[in-house]
């Protein structure tokens, strides 16, 4: 299965020209590649990222939707992990 999970940006830069972000999951961060998206996502913007790559920007209340749905989703045995992440993110937890 192939899942895009929604994460708010919380720092942009530039990696030898290539643009990269650090995005937040619920209070895991990961840097991921920007490079897809337009030049007009900004931090604090929302995106959907997939296998490290942000492809698509979304608004701020259907990354929530979203994350309900993870929230349902993470009730099957394999998917466990995706509640955390969603009630963290809807709770708007960020790592320390």
């Amino acid at each position: 299965m192939c899942l895009g999970i929604p994460g708010r940006i919380v720092e942009i830069k530039d990696d030898t020209g290539l643009r990269m972000g650090t995005v937040d999951f619920g209070g895991v961060r990961r840097d991921v590649c920007l490079a897809y998206l337009d030049e007009d996502i900004q931090v604090g913007d929302y995106a959907i990222v997939h296998v490290g790559f942000a492809i698509s920007k979304v608004d701020e209340d259907e990354a929530k939707r979203t994350f309900e749905i993870l929230k349902e989703m993470s009730e099957l045995d394999e998917l466990e992990w995706l509640g955390d992440v969603a009630d963290r993110s809807l709770e708007g937890g960020t790592a320390s």
